[in-house]
């Protein structure tokens, strides 16, 4: 347990992330975390920000920065996209064990009919605002896959939605990565970016708690 946890707390620390197979362990990192259940505890927007500051602060592997990150954002990319595939495929796979599944205390068939209800209607920005959510941007394709999303539809916001998460982190990371304040306050900065993609979640699990139960019209 505790070398998970120190396993956990250096995926934080830039020294330690060059260390251990430099920014190709971020790149990893990011296909498990988009590609298997099991990965959604790992810090992808965190790391995509210090990902950031490493590429403005070396010279690898082009020798020229501006190179160096177009790069290394195409990789992240990549890893997002073939992630999110492996989801879709696992979602599509368990179709059949989730929808003859009967309802339990965790688990009502109608919430899969809702997904794929809403999909159908706003699978395209869901997949994309998705990346930017701890947690939801693992179950996000899995989800998909389940409800049988529209392959080519998916593919598309798959490609895109990486792209753009991977683009503006670790953009913002670059040019930030430089400045002093950044550099002595990473644990703040880590600490902020958590609290800001994670609040959308909170407010609305606690908004859903405040509202009174629906009438049984109404299902």
């Amino acid at each position: 347990m505790e070398t998970f946890i120190e396993f956990f707390s250096n995926l934080t620390n830039p020294e330690w992330i060059m260390q251990h197979g430099g920014l190709y362990i971020v790149v990893l990192i990011v296909f498990i975390e988009t590609g298997f259940f099991f990965g959604f505890f790992l810090p992808g927007d965190p790391l995509l920000f210090i990902a950031g500051m490493i590429i403005a602060n070396t010279l690898a592997p082009f020798g020229i920065p501006v190179i160096n990150l177009f790069y290394w954002i195409l990789l992240i990319t990549t890893a997002g996209v073939l992630g999110n595939f492996v989801g879709y495929w696992f979602g599509i796979k368990s179709d059949k064990i989730f929808f003859q599944r009967k309802d339990n205390r965790f688990f009502k068939k109608k919430y899969l009919i809702q997904a794929k209800e809403f999909y159908e209607k706003k699978g395209g920005g869901a997949i994309i605002l998705a990346r930017f959510l701890p947690v939801l941007r693992t179950f996000a394709p899995i989800v998909a896959g389940i409800v049988k999303m529209d392959k080519i539809k998916f593919a598309f916001y798959n490609v895109l939605g990486s792209f753009i998460w991977a683009g503006t982190i670790v953009t913002a990371g670059f040019l930030l990565g430089e400045n002093k304040w950044v550099q002595g306050n990473l644990e703040k900065i880590i600490l902020g970016i958590v609290l800001i993609t994670t609040a959308p979640v909170l407010i609305k699990l606690l908004s859903k708690k405040k509202k009174p139960l629906a009438s049984p019209g109404n299902f």
